[in-house]
């Protein structure tokens, strides 16, 4: 079974039929999403110019070019065709070898892994929020799409911090 076609069959009977416009709380979900997803965009150019282990920099690679990138793309389109401005962003970082700035200027692979799973595990909270706050059933599947690649990515982050002993683990609750 594909996840993603799943999601498309229980919104397409939804999806025909006259649009009506964007309701504000979508507007403001999707804007304030794009605007994360550029954000942390900026988060993996830095980590993935900083990192030292070959795994963690394939797979801070690999998030920001078939989640990210995609998901940026995906919402600046949308929200253009529906005529929303889209929010200023920053500049994307050069690629480089940055090892030499100081380690206390800097994180450590173990700071940026947990950084990485983070930002997956909001994304995934905003995003359950611009899904039950949707009524435009695009929008929805919209949200619902991007929940998934980040939960599925998130369980990637979360096995390789695991491997490294760097996942936080809350304390055992003992009656």
């Amino acid at each position: 079974m594909k996840l993603m076609n799943v999601m498309h069959d229980a919104f397409a009977p939804f999806l025909d039929g006259e649009k009506k416009p964007l309701n504000v709380m979508e507007v403001t979900n999707l804007w304030f999403y794009l605007l994360a997803t550029e954000t942390t965009l900026r988060n993996e150019e830095i980590s993935y110019n900083l990192a030292q282990d070959p795994k963690l920099k394939s797979m801070i690679k690999d998030i920001t070019d078939t989640i990210h990138i995609p998901m940026r793309d995906e919402l600046q389109e949308f929200l253009k065709k529906e005529g929303v401005p889209l929010p200023p962003n920053t500049p994307q970082k050069p690629l480089g070898d940055f090892q030499d700035i100081p380690a206390g200027a800097k994180l450590n692979d173990e700071e940026m892994a947990n950084l990485l799973s983070y930002n997956l595990a909001a994304g995934v909270n905003y995003g359950v929020r611009g899904l039950t706050e949707s009524i435009r059933a695009d929008v929805g599947l919209l949200f619902s799409k991007f929940i998934m690649k980040k939960t599925i990515a998130g369980m990637t982050v979360k096995q390789y911090l695991d491997e490294h002993e760097w996942l936080r683990v809350p304390p055992f609750y003992k009656q």
